[in-house]
């Protein structure tokens, strides 16, 4: 599994973006991501490429429980539907209770873009919001810096220096993780 992903590979990349602020069973927020990664394996998505775990301030309320994030590139046989519902049994898997919008939780994941497709309706691909999100599109830069949003038209990096809601998203260290774990 590489880090990045070619540049001839990305009109086909199914990118999913990864997020929590609360570890659940696991040790650390890390632990728990680095176990959902290799869960997407159980569900039909096969890991290409990811970027490093990125902190960041939860948000809208900075008062939270700080957020780790990341991108995953993976390739599916899935349909962007079936792609979905995959991500949902995975979050419930690691105990996602969806309740209260931008709550905190123990894994979220959300299907950013599938490769140039545009769709809207029940399903909205690619995310509606992810262009604007710092912590998606620092990640997504890191991973695949030349990917092209389908409605856009603009990469990875480009998004990730215009990127308005959390600006305080930076790469973590993994001492920075084991450290908040008391590791």
């Amino acid at each position: 599994m590489k880090n990045q992903v070619a540049e001839n590979d990305l009109d086909e990349a199914v990118i999913v973006a990864l997020g929590c602020n609360l570890p659940g069973a696991y040790t650390s927020r890390e632990a728990l991501l680095e176990a959902a990664l290799m869960a997407l394996s159980d569900e039909g998505l096969e890991l290409a490429a990811r970027s490093s775990w990125w902190r960041s301030a939860a948000w809208p309320d900075p008062a939270g429980p700080e957020y780790l994030n990341g991108v995953a590139i993976v390739r599916t046989a899935l349909s962007p539907a079936e792609t979905l519902a995959a991500l949902h049994r995975i979050e419930a898997r690691f105990g996602r209770a969806r309740g209260e919008a931008n709550a905190a939780r123990t894994l979220d994941l959300d299907l950013v873009a599938y490769g140039r497709m545009v769709l809207s309706g029940d399903l909205v691909v690619p995310h509606p919001r992810a262009h604007e999100r710092l912590f998606v599109m620092g990640p997504l830069a890191e991973a695949a810096p030349a990917w092209i949003h389908p409605r856009l038209e603009e990469t990875a990096l480009a998004l990730a220096d215009k990127a308005a809601v959390g600006r305080d998203a930076r790469p973590a260290r993994a001492s920075d993780e084991q450290t908040k774990s008391g590791h």
